[in-house]
């Protein structure tokens, strides 16, 4: 049924917290997962990697968490960066109402926790890190990338991880075709981690690869 993805916005699955914990090497984090949102239960493998490899986020910038789940990536950007504003957005309400808590938990007061439509309009971002909900469709998730990679900031970047069989080297071509200057950060376990520069920013800092 479409209604149990994780990317519906009202999960009809029964609520069943669970707890994680995310050990990375900065830091440690005790969150709580929940049925009916993304990786219910454990971290997941695309998630971490992401965390342990993305260049340091700016401080004092607007960053967003693009389809936050249970928040690991924003809260853990927020304790990075914690003169920034993170912005946590995701169309499902449980996910949001965890990550406001997990947020609460972990001290990360400059968390925002949003819906998709929520988030003001002048609102630009420095930095855009996201596991995109690629069972979506190819043609949704075009529309909801596009939509937000607009909105970084000029020199901005934003940060997708996406198993390579789930169509990681499609994405990043599609992503170059519509404009966008794409670098492989890293490729591990299935997983690859794109960089993206809309414009073809001149602007490299983070560019390298981090395998």
């Amino acid at each position: 049924m479409p209604q149990q993805h994780y990317f519906s916005p009202v999960p009809l699955v029964a609520s069943h917290p669970t707890p994680v914990r995310v050990v990375l090497p900065d830091r440690t984090l005790e969150l709580l997962s929940d049925r009916g949102v993304f990786a219910h239960g454990h971290l997941d493998r695309g998630t971490e990697l992401l965390l342990r490899s993305v260049p340091p986020p700016p401080d004092g910038a607007q960053l967003l968490d693009l389809g936050c789940g249970y928040g690991p990536i924003a809260i853990t950007m927020a304790l990075r960066a914690p003169a920034s504003t993170v912005w946590a957005v995701d169309i499902n309400e449980r996910a949001r109402e965890l990550t406001v808590r997990n947020a609460q938990g972990a001290g990360a007061d400059n968390v925002t926790v949003a819906a998709p439509d929520a988030v003001p309009d002048d609102v630009m971002f420095a930095a855009l890190y996201t596991n995109p909900p690629v069972r979506l469709g190819k043609a949704p998730l075009h529309a909801l990338l596009q939509r937000w990679l607009r909105r970084l900031s000029p020199g901005g970047a934003g940060y997708l991880v996406v198993q390579r069989h789930l169509g990681a080297d499609t994405l990043a071509r599609w992503l170059e075709e519509a404009g966008c200057e794409v670098a492989r950060l890293r490729s591990r376990q299935g997983y690859r981690l794109l960089q993206a520069r809309p414009g073809g920013s001149n602007d490299h800092d983070g560019g390298r690869s981090a395998a």
